[in-house]
């Protein structure tokens, strides 16, 4: 029946399109026919790179060689040494406004891109061209084409009628129009009419809009991500979706939704024949495994080399091997596409796999170990506390799929398989990235990176103490000494990798208390007293405790908590102060209890503090949001002090560099945003923007804090 309505489908599009085209000629209208042949789906295109490209340079040998690599994983942006830290942080604010333009732009379409249009645009036009004929841009784009080209415009009989008509009389030719009254009177006919009816309504069937394809199949794990960003809230629309969202209907149908779209979202044979068969091949057990390699999904896999087999060594995720599931780590590969892969290295096993495209054949020994079934792993997003470049790790198992990144940027890890090498996604890169990427796992990174410290110890030990020496020496010089912790300046034995995270949207009655953070002449205390000065009903700072005698002019609990020394002393015992010091025979410090007062009248609270008292503010329930403020170049930091009627010398400016340098390097991990302080009246308005910011998207923190 499928069949004979197909067929019946095509005659009378076929009929129409001969009468139409023959009335179209008439008039000299522009006709054009393009056919476009596809290889699964997509233009066939030949990589921009090419051959040549890859004679030029020779392959490294590598333990493992992802055998169908996309081109673009090399030209990742490598993270900048540490050295040249503080001019990331300067470029930090020209870099985020670059990335918001383009997720605004991101949703428009580059039809430059589009290799479609730019294989069309390589085919010459072939047709009459009209005049008198414009391009009308439509909603669906050019032309006002819908979005599916696949499926024909329905075209109803008036509007022929109404169209044909209207042409009629626009026509000052005799001729011309007694061949439109022909056309008009074929149209009229009966039995024109039927044929045309039951194309449409053919047509119609035909091209019935299948159900559409999920997005995703973890759609219970985003609703407990949304009941953790709102279950704090104190907005009615906060608390009515956290309701409904931990309701045990809508958990049911989320759990339905996720079992069908997980079926629906597996890679689905393109042959009838079976994907998976066990045979006999050269004596041996074989799978044949047939599978499809697309232009825009890798293949997603690593291979190594065990004497003169090749063996399957990694399926990395988001390839068609890990969606298929047809391919194993341990698989011994014999042939694909009837080349013979055994005694070949990787290298050429490379070469080979890029020139097939399309249905690939494999023959594979299975591996002999028995794993258990997949378990769905849960999304793991942690916070990178270290810089990695795998173009200079000797020891990533393959250089092509290691993927770099910055302290501070926030992984999706995805799979830890392998303890020793995570896979993972940057954020904010999951569309441009088509494979995950290998990053050092936290075990692993703590034992080499324990291993060189041993190493530098052992080399230098003298050099060591020299400088611990100094750092003592100068802090005695200081007017004012913090409570420090032995290891507070440089936490020697805290081996930093990854911090696990989740995001988090204040609520609007507590807000997140800020924390400027930065070396001597820098700005941070005059920008805290221009946000207090200019909205005072905003923003306020947290009362101090001391132990001196209260003046006639101070009011108890506004300028000063006045306390005994036993009680001050009883208290920083109990951790309650963030800082704390003595001056002049005086303790004075900022308490935990007095920055949560502020909060809890609805105020953000504003902070300068030192570094080392970031870990005390962090363990707190405050959930602070800590910004740096940096340093311009030197002769900048000159004008600027200058300006300040500061007349500094040379090597004081070195030090407010160094020192700044030094924070960054020792502390950089805990810092949530940076500002470079080139121009007071600019730094003043990207503080303000991000404290506005906390109020209108969900940040990063520290997962322990919402628990």
């Amino acid at each position: 029946m499928s069949t004979s309505l197909q067929t019946l489908s095509d005659f009378s599009f076929f009929f129409l399109m001969l009468i139409l085209r023959s009335y179209f000629h008439l008039f000299g209208l522009r006709v054009i026919m393009i056919t476009t042949s596809y290889t699964n789906g997509h233009m066939t295109e030949s990589d921009g790179r090419g051959v040549e490209a890859n004679q030029e340079e020779p392959q490294q040998w590598h333990r493992e060689m992802a055998v169908d690599c996309p081109g673009d994983l090399g030209a990742r942006t490598l993270p900048v040494r540490r050295s040249a830290q503080l001019e990331r942080i300067r470029q930090h604010q020209e870099d985020r406004r670059r990335k918001e333009e383009e997720g605004k732009n991101r949703q428009e379409l580059d039809l430059t891109a589009s290799i479609r249009l730019k294989k069309l645009s390589q085919n010459p036009k072939v047709g009459i061209d009209n005049p008198t004929f414009d391009p009308i841009e439509g909603p669906g784009g050019p032309l006002g084409l819908p979005p599916n080209l696949g499926a024909p415009t329905l075209l109803e009989l008036e509007e022929l009628l109404m169209s044909l008509k209207q042409v009629q009389h626009c026509l000052s030719d005799g001729q011309s129009q007694e061949d439109v009254e022909l056309v008009l009177q074929l149209v009229q006919k009966t039995d024109f009419q039927k044929a045309f009816n039951i194309h449409n309504a053919v047509a119609q069937h035909m091209n019935r809009p299948s159900p559409p394809f999920p997005h995703t199949d973890r759609a219970q794990g985003l609703a407990h991500e949304v009941q953790s960003m709102v279950h704090n809230s104190q907005h009615k629309e906060g608390l009515e979706l956290n309701t409904l969202l931990s309701s045990p209907h809508v958990q049911a149908v989320l759990l339905a939704h996720d079992c069908v779209a997980e079926q629906e979202m597996q890679l689905e044979p393109l042959t009838p024949d079976p994907c998976e068969a066990l045979t006999q091949w050269g004596g041996e057990t074989v799978k044949i495994v047939r599978m499809e390699k697309a232009m825009d999904i890798p293949l997603g896999a690593t291979v190594r080399n065990d004497m003169d087999s090749v063996v399957i060594s990694r399926i990395v995720k988001g390839g068609a091997a890990e969606r298929s599931g047809l391919l194993h780590e341990g698989d011994e590969v014999l042939e694909i596409n009837g080349v013979e892969i055994r005694g070949k290295d990787v290298n050429e096993v490379f070469d080979i796999l890029a020139e097939m495209h399309g249905t690939l054949t494999f023959i594979l020994i299975p591996s002999s170990q028995n794993k258990p079934p997949p378990i769905k792993e849960t999304v793991v997003h942690v916070k990178a506390h270290f810089d990695y470049d795998p173009s200079d790790d000797p020891y990533v198992p393959c250089r092509e799929l290691g993927l770099c990144f910055q302290k501070g940027d926030i992984l999706h890890i995805i799979s830890q398989d392998d303890p020793n090498w995570w896979q993972a996604y940057r954020d904010g890169d999951e569309d441009n990235q088509p494979l995950a990427g290998l990053v050092p796992g936290k075990s692993f990174q703590q034992q080499r990176e324990a291993m060189k410290q041993t190493i530098e110890e052992d080399k230098e030990p003298e050099k060591s103490g020299k400088l611990w020496c100094a750092k003592k020496n100068k802090k005695k010089r200081k007017k004012l000494l913090y409570n420090v912790k032995q290891n507070d300046d440089n936490d020697s034995e805290e081996i930093l990798t990854y911090e696990e995270m989740a995001l988090y949207h204040q609520p609007a009655n507590r807000k997140r208390p800020i924390a400027l953070i930065g070396p001597p002449n820098c700005g941070q205390n005059d920008l805290r007293q221009r946000l207090l000065s200019s909205q005072p009903d905003r923003f306020g700072g947290a009362v101090p405790h001391t132990t001196r005698n209260r003046r006639d002019v101070e009011v108890s609990g506004r300028d000063y908590h006045f306390v005994s020394r036993q009680a001050f002393d009883m208290d920083a015992t109990a951790g309650k102060f963030i800082e704390s010091g003595e001056f002049e025979k005086n303790l004075y410090g900022t308490s935990t209890d007095s920055v949560r007062q502020l909060i809890n009248m609805g105020k953000i609270c504003l902070l300068c503090l030192h570094t080392q008292s970031l870990k005390t503010l962090r363990s707190s329930d405050l959930k602070p949001y800590i910004i740096f403020i940096a340093p311009p170049s030197q002769e900048r930091l000159r004008a600027l002090l200058t300006k300040e009627s500061k007349n500094p010398k040379p090597e004081e400016l070195r030090d407010i560099i160094e020192k700044a340098r030094e924070m960054e390097q020792n502390f950089g991990h805990l810092f949530d945003a940076a500002i470079v302080n080139t121009d007071q009246d600019k730094a003043y308005q990207e503080l303000l923007r991000l404290i506005n910011k906390l109020d209108t998207e969900p940040q990063w923190v520290p997962s322990s804090w919402l628990r």
